[in-house]
């Protein structure tokens, strides 16, 4: 069989350093994107109580609250990376954020780690697929 008659799978990692310049702004659009999406699925989900709705809603807003990692997690929408992309399906998806320390000017960051691929099980196929780009200089 070709490769063009099977299905092949892709794991893109996608590596980003944000700044936030707005913390207010950042977790007020959380807040206002977690509570629609707790009154579209509490009006579309028959049979689910409002209160199983309200106790989720409640424990992710209070972690949106506390943390604007938790809200840029809360924003992102992998669907919406590749849902426009002809040929593609979204097969499975998984995203964390978290707070760093970061230095524009260091010299010692890179594009993700070796202990990264420990942790995703990938082994090194000889290729250089990686590109750290400074958005910056755009």
């Amino acid at each position: 069989m070709s490769t063009s008659q099977t299905t092949q799978f892709v794991r893109l990692r996608v590596d980003l350093v944000l700044e936030i310049t707005d913390a207010d702004a950042l977790t007020g659009t959380a807040l206002e994107t977690l509570a629609a999406e707790r009154l579209a699925s509490a009006s579309g989900a028959p049979g689910a109580s409002d209160g199983d709705f309200a106790e989720e809603g409640t424990h992710a807003e209070e972690a949106v609250g506390e943390d604007a990692a938790e809200a840029i997690a809360a924003l992102i929408d992998p669907f919406d990376l590749v849902g426009e992309m002809p040929g593609v399906e979204l097969a499975q998806a998984s995203w964390d954020s978290e707070v760093i320390d970061y230095d524009p000017d260091a010299e010692d960051w890179t594009v993700g780690d070796d202990e990264d691929d420990a942790f995703y099980g990938i082994e090194d196929n000889g290729t250089d697929d990686e590109q750290a780009v400074d958005v910056r200089q755009r």
